[in-house]
């Protein structure tokens, strides 16, 4: 398998490192344990003859030239954790050659991947319109409004449609490089996973932090304010509005644009969050904590922590002590 990592300048030093760690290790115990199948052959490609990390370090690459013909190229994220900072860095020369260079390869028939905010150059090429994507969960309300025509799931760690595969936030990158790996043998990437103490993870939902996400749009901050204010009252949507000196359909229209969910759904995640931190900070039974977020019964809980986090209230206890 030909992977080319497409490194930018200003790229995150860990995305990059943690791949090429991750692959190496695989080959390594593939080598040692099945002669050497399967290998992965890696390469650090650039538009430019010299790029240097997000930290400021010079990284050797392989000029792109007609002759690479990758079976896979993944982007790793660029070091720029803010909306302020990314939309700039995505108008950049380099990246719009970039952007060129995955269009291209793309169309030669190459299969494309990104972690984190490296999906950000995807979405520019066009190469998630139409699509399933997931990317870094504190930037989706940005990634929403920028490319309506994807369709955006940042609750999920990694989502894979057709020749394009996209990851989660940060160390998604290592589930990244964890999937490829279990695609050629999931024996290999089970080894891989336990010496780098890695889970093998299918939701972003329980790193989701709500209060980010609704400060990218005041009226979703007011909203959240209220919200949490009124986590032990039934919701109603025409009460939050009015309280919001908005109408129902702007309060609406609002969410689903900038956290791509209803109203009721995102005052269900704030549920979640302080149950969560209830189950953690507090000695109260389940019972209990279903009173304090607005629910009749410990069940009802159980079964909303299930759906949006993927685990049961003794999981959660467990992983918080």
């Amino acid at each position: 398998m030909r992977i080319q990592l497409l490194a930018l300048e200003g790229f995150w030093d860990t995305g990059l490192t943690v791949t090429l760690d991750a692959f190496t290790i695989a080959n390594n115990f593939a080598a040692a344990q099945t002669g050497g199948a399967p290998h992965f052959d890696l390469s650090i490609v650039g538009v430019r003859k010299k790029v240097r990390s997000g930290q400021g370090f010079a990284i050797p690459v392989k000029s792109v030239t007609s002759d690479l013909k990758p079976d896979w190229v993944i982007v790793p994220a660029l070091n720029t954790s803010r909306p302020e900072q990314l939309i700039p860095a995505l108008d950049r020369r380099d990246v719009r050659e970039a952007v060129k260079q995955l269009q291209s390869w793309y169309a030669e028939g190459a299969r494309i991947a990104a972690s984190c905010i490296g999906t950000f150059v995807l979405a520019e090429a066009g190469l998630l319109d139409g699509r399933d994507a997931t990317t870094t969960w504190w930037l989706s309300p940005l990634f929403r409004q920028r490319y309506p025509n994807v369709r955006l799931d940042e609750t999920r760690m990694l989502v894979t449609s057709d020749r394009v595969v996209t990851a989660g936030a940060a160390m998604g990158h290592l589930d990244l490089a964890l999937w490829f790996i279990r695609q050629a043998s999931p024996e290999l990437a089970a080894v891989v996973s336990r010496y780098l103490l890695a889970d093998l993870r299918s939701l972003q939902a329980p790193f989701i932090i709500p209060n980010h996400l609704a400060q990218a749009d005041p009226l979703i901050q007011r909203f959240e304010r209220w919200a949490r204010e009124h986590l032990k009252q039934g919701f109603s949507l025409q009460e939050a509005a009015s309280a919001l000196a908005t109408s129902a359909r702007t309060l609406q229209r609002r969410c689903e644009s900038v956290l791509g969910k209803s109203p009721l759904s995102y005052f269900q995640d704030l549920r979640v969050e302080r149950a969560q931190s209830l189950l953690h900070g507090s000695g109260l039974d389940v019972d209990a904590i279903a009173a304090e977020v607005g629910y009749e019964d410990g069940a009802t809980l159980r079964t909303l922590l299930r759906e949006r986090l993927g685990r049961g209230v003794r999981e959660l206890r467990a992983n918080l002590r």
